[in-house]
């Protein structure tokens, strides 16, 4: 018998060198994942890059299930959703895991943004990598908006109006750049169709050729750790970095475990919390979309609140509609925007840390006002501008603030 499993090994290693003749696969998996030396003191905080990919696979499969029973036409998308959840063969079961990995998704997208903050992912050799991962998030938010808008119920077709009005503040081309985002009048099916096209083929294409070139960009320079260290610059005689380790297979099985207990998480959502309290699924979202009745409140989805609440702290449309965007856009600064000598919160001073922690406060307090339809207009302001005053005196506090000394080599 030892003899026919010896001809099977030969006849596999064939197969294997001529696909590798032909594509350089050994070469490719050796740079990104056997040969790749990621920092032997990575944390918790680093699940959430692996687990972004995770649930984009997860967001791109039932994606594809449930566009085989959608109908993009605003006299059936409501019922077509009622068809698979009600008829389709674990209709209901793609559905929520499709729903609620949206809403995962932006929360392991926020802490991985978390993470750079806290251990300065973002500076030298770096700017490239956080500049793709800013650009990814934002792509991400038109994918999540225009998805919101296809289920074709209340808050999808008002959350939509809303959002597009929004653009009608823009001087001089305003009414006219409204009338062509919607392809009609008014939101219609020109819209819905528009909106599934982007959402189902142009913007995934572009979200997964950003996610390739942010990974490309990232085992170029090579992964950040807790300590701000680079350990490129410390190798042994064979030219490996001394606090490096293989990606794979320590981090892959350390991923794995990760996902697992992530996926706990998930699936108890999934089957026991769908709607997680209104938060992933609007209960108005349930009944078909009606242009003649307007819901008494209209809050976008969690992840777009603490952007509508800076929309709200100010009286002027067009002015709101700028700092809304400026809250977006400013963190393609953040690279320039710290002058630390450090790169880890670990070895910042008190000013750094206080003030990370005033701005998740704000971010998740402007969260919390986004939601409420009696918010009180001083405090929309007041964590409005201490969002703001953390990129703008960041400059400030980076260049006079002592810090400790990093040490040469990783800690534990």
């Amino acid at each position: 018998m030892a003899k026919p499993a010896s001809t099977f090994g030969k006849n596999v290693e064939l197969v294997g060198n001529w696909i590798d003749e032909r594509t350089s696969f050994s070469s490719f998996w050796n740079k990104h994942l056997a040969q790749y030396y990621a920092p032997k003191n990575f944390n918790l905080w680093y699940f959430f890059g692996s687990l972004s990919l995770l649930v984009l696979v997860n967001q791109i499969v039932t994606g594809i299930f449930l566009t085989m029973h959608y109908k993009p036409d605003a006299e059936l998308a409501f019922a077509s959703i009622e068809f698979i959840m009600r008829d389709v063969e674990w209709g209901w079961l793609i559905r929520y895991m499709h729903s609620t990995g949206a809403s995962l998704f932006f929360v392991v997208v926020y802490l991985h943004m978390l993470r750079a903050l806290m251990y300065g992912s973002y500076q030298k050799p770096r700017e490239i990598v956080w500049i793709l991962g800013v650009t990814i998030y934002l792509v991400l938010m038109a994918e999540s908006f225009m998805g919101y808008v296809l289920p074709w119920g209340q808050m999808s077709y008002w959350g939509a109006q809303v959002i597009i009005s929004l653009f009608g503040a823009v001087p001089w081309i305003g009414d006219g750049l409204v009338e062509w985002i919607r392809g009609d009048y008014l939101i219609a099916d020109a819209t819905l169709n528009r909106f599934f096209a982007l959402h189902v083929v142009a913007l995934p294409l572009v979200l997964l050729m950003l996610v390739v070139l942010h990974l490309a960009a990232l085992h170029e320079v090579g992964s950040n750790n807790p300590d701000g260290v680079e350990i490129k610059q410390n190798k042994d005689a064979a030219g490996r970095p001394r606090d490096g380790i293989p990606f794979h297979p320590y981090y892959t099985v350390k991923d794995i475990f990760g996902a697992c207990f992530f996926l706990l998480i998930a699936a108890f959502i999934i089957f026991f919390w769908p709607e997680f309290g209104g938060y992933f699924l609007k209960p108005d979202n349930f009944v078909e979309a009606n242009p003649l009745v307007t819901p008494d409140h209209i809050p976008p989805v969690w992840y777009f609140t603490p952007f509508y609440a800076i929309l709200q702290a100010v009286p002027d449309k067009l002015m709101g509609v700028v700092l809304m965007g400026a809250s977006v856009l400013i963190l393609y600064l953040v690279p320039w925007l710290d002058r630390s000598p450090v790169k880890s919160i670990r070895y910042r001073s008190w000013m750094s840390k206080l003030a990370l922690a005033l701005f998740c406060v704000a971010f998740v307090r402007l969260g919390m006002l986004g939601l409420s339809q009696d918010s009180s207009t001083f405090e929309l302001r007041l964590w409005t501008f201490i969002y703001f005053a953390f990129f703008i005196l960041m400059p400030i506090w980076t260049s006079f603030e002592k810090t400790k000394s990093v040490p040469e080599r990783v800690t534990y």
